[in-house]
């Protein structure tokens, strides 16, 4: 489920699932923190995140237990480790991510995506919210405007937007990346920490206020999560009432 390879100072490690789409499960999402571990006690300078096949990652496996506390917790914690992990993480985006996948982009350093990879996060198709920490980042890195589009709206950004707004820092491939992440480790070490420190702290960390986060709990406790739950088993169309 999760490949990891190293060349010199970069570790690649790929979301191996193709298959599903790269979509994390329990498993997999614990196979991914443990090899951000394992990476950085090998030493990686750098590291590329990506996925194999056409898509970088179609966000959580619905058919999964994605709905519990405990994969959420699980999901949370790692994103956490990933924005936290000493030496830069870049992003490669071979294809999609949605949901959960874009989440991992936003929990990386920098982005590379190919030129026909979208991003966006569609939970409000099924009934589910994000945590603060997502809308807070999204905000951060394409403003205000586009991050309500891609939540409210469920729009997808195309590569070509994200490069305008620079939420991609470049449009390529996997090759591309992982140049550039060698390039990076050349580089002073601790600037680099302290770089990621003061990117990092763009106010996404900051505790919610309560009204904030129990909003989030009532959605993720609604009848309206039930009926997106049970509408996709049942390959129809939900139906809302905000209750």
């Amino acid at each position: 489920m999760i490949h990891t390879s190293v060349d010199g100072a970069v570790a690649t490690i790929e979301l191996a699932r193709e298959d599903k789409r790269n979509a994390l499960d329990e498993e997999m999402v614990t196979a991914l923190s443990a090899a951000f571990d394992e990476a950085r006690e090998a030493g990686a300078r750098a590291i590329v995140l990506t996925g194999r096949g056409p898509v970088f990652c179609a966000g959580a496996d619905l058919s999964g237990p994605v709905y519990d506390r405990s994969f959420l917790d699980l999901l949370v914690a790692t994103l956490r480790k990933i924005e936290t992990t000493s030496v830069p993480v870049i992003a490669a985006l071979n294809g999609s991510a949605f949901g959960a996948g874009l989440q991992l982009a936003m929990a990386a350093d920098l982005r590379v995506l190919t030129p026909g990879a979208t991003v966006g996060i569609p939970a409000a198709k099924i009934g589910v919210a994000v945590d603060e920490w997502t809308i807070r980042r999204l905000v951060s890195l394409v403003g205000a405007g586009t991050a309500a589009g891609i939540l409210i709206g469920c729009d997808a950004l195309r590569a070509d937007q994200a490069r305008t707004l620079g939420f991609a820092n470049r449009i390529g491939d996997l090759a591309e990346a992982q140049h550039w992440a060698a390039t990076i480790a050349d580089l002073a070490p601790l600037t680099l920490q302290h770089y990621k420190l003061v990117l990092n702290g763009d106010g996404a960390r900051d505790e919610p206020l309560p009204e904030h986060l129990s909003a989030m709990v009532r959605a993720w406790e609604s009848e309206d999560l039930r009926e997106g739950r049970t509408a996709r088993e049942e390959k129809r169309s939900p139906h809302f009432t905000g209750s």
